[in-house]
């Protein structure tokens, strides 16, 4: 986040969680055709993520899927995204939601959360549209009918839909500041989704968390396990205010898309936030553009997964550096999906509720200006990133102020609102900017409640 001075510490644990990224999938029965491959992430012991990737490679638009498989004896769907589906015994049922309407070459996925007793076992029997998941083999184009709906990942505007399971995704930092359990904050909280602090670089171009520790079987990867145990999913943060960044470390775009890839495939992500900061990152044009044209090429391999750009502001919206930024993200056609502004440490600003809906207004009439958009556009293209309690400069944003700024985001559909941090909702009336409370009275958790209802 913006101006931190804090010291982010570095710890190290056992953690339960491993990733398979092992890949399930027949042969190919004719050259092409519609397909869908199975991909198993996570695995934490009494639970596994999966995925099935559809890939429509028939010569034409496949408007809509349905994929069917069977799930072994003891094991149960805890929750799915980007899709919706039903269940009969073990026989699971999923159709597209907003990711249907395939154009030739076009793929999508849809990713669940398996409970399990006993050892792994892999679904079996994957039919879609009637046929075989075997590129070549789906059957007619039309879906099945199913019953009893139970997840759905709603459509908006943006480039690709919002986060599935919510749109409010404060800060954890696992390496400072006494990180919670995450499952605890959940239980107590609603919440589902979890920014993840800080990606930084381990020496050269290699991603670690807080560069220091490992991706897997490390605190963080456990606490990812965690929180995708309880249904809930994360965001990772590359960069920040400190330490040792990817963007000024990586020589190119490639080799910093590859840095990316690696985080994104450590945990089958959906999204990954670029907290682009400081005068190494933010404020130099050679690393901007790198930044950009990484996410670029990470938006075409990874086909609808969501990039955020998370960056400062003045109170009346980006400065020369987010101007600069938003206009090469168009001029570069990287694909940016959401621009994050963090509206905090403007020196001392008594309004912190006035400040952030007037910095949040100056972002939307960049982006309709840069981009063509109209106010609703620009909006669900539009994320804010405050800070709970006192920030840096002792700027309050009180339980009362986040609460009519949670209210504004619901009512303009913003695409995005998180806060820095899960770490510091906690009260400590008159205890300053801390690194484990907010500096004000509440009660715990009191402002990842207000955000799990954005």
């Amino acid at each position: 986040m913006a101006k931190r001075t804090w010291i982010q510490a570095v710890g190290l644990a056992a953690a339960a969680a491993t990733a398979g990224a092992v890949l399930v999938i027949a042969p190919a029965s004719a050259a092409g055709g519609v397909g869908a491959a199975f991909s198993k992430g996570s695995d934490w012991g009494s639970g596994w993520e999966g995925k099935y990737t559809i890939s429509n490679n028939s010569g034409s638009s496949l408007p809509s899927w349905t994929v069917e498989f069977d799930l072994p004896a003891g094991h149960s769907i805890a929750s799915l995204w980007d899709g919706s589906y039903s269940v009969s015994g073990q026989h699971v049922t999923v159709k597209n939601t907003w990711n249907g309407n395939l154009s030739h070459g076009g793929s999508t996925s849809f990713g669940f959360n398996v409970k399990y007793s006993g050892g792994y076992v892999a679904p079996a029997n994957c039919k879609i549209n009637g046929g075989s998941c075997d590129p070549g083999g789906g059957g007619p184009t039309t879906t099945q009918t199913t019953t009893t709906t139970t997840t759905t990942s709603p459509t908006t505007t943006t480039t690709n839909p919002p986060l599935p399971g919510g749109r409010g995704a404060p800060y954890l930092y696992m390496g400072w500041g006494s990180p919670p359990n995450p499952q605890t904050v959940m239980n107590a909280t609603g919440i589902k989704w979890f920014t993840m602090a800080f990606i930084l670089s381990s020496g050269g171009c290699n991603p670690a968390w807080d560069g220091s520790r490992p991706l897997q079987g490390g605190v963080d990867a456990n606490a990812i396990a965690q929180i995708k145990a309880a249904g809930g999913q994360i965001v990772p943060s590359f960069g920040g205010w400190s330490g040792n960044k990817l963007g000024p470390n990586c020589s190119t775009p490639e080799a910093l898309a590859g840095a990316y890839q690696k985080v994104i495939d450590a945990y089958a992500l959906k999204a990954i936030d670029i907290d682009i900061e400081n005068t190494d990152e933010f404020e130099n044009a050679v690393v901007q553009d790198r930044v950009l044209n990484a996410l670029k090429i990470v938006k075409a391999n990874n086909p609808g997964i969501q990039t955020i750009l998370t960056f400062g502001t003045t109170t009346s919206g980006p400065n020369s550096w987010g101007n600069r930024l938003i206009d090469q993200s168009k001029a570069l056609n990287a694909g940016i999906d959401v621009y994050t502004i963090m509206p905090f440490d403007f020196g001392g600003g008594a309004d912190m509720y006035g400040n952030t809906i007037r910095a949040a207004n100056g972002l939307r009439d960049k982006l309709k200006s840069t981009f063509g958009w109209n106010d609703a556009t620009a909006y669900s293209h539009l994320g804010i990133s405050g800070m709970n309690g006192l920030s840096d400069q002792r700027e309050l944003t009180s339980l009362d102020t986040w609460t009519r700024i949670t209210d504004w985001s619901k009512t303009n559909k913003i695409a995005r609102l998180a806060f820095w941090s899960t770490n510091r909702d906690r009260g400590c009336p008159n205890g300053g900017v801390a690194e484990n409370c907010s500096g004000i009275a509440q009660n715990d958790w009191d402002f990842t409640r207000i955000t799990a209802a954005f």
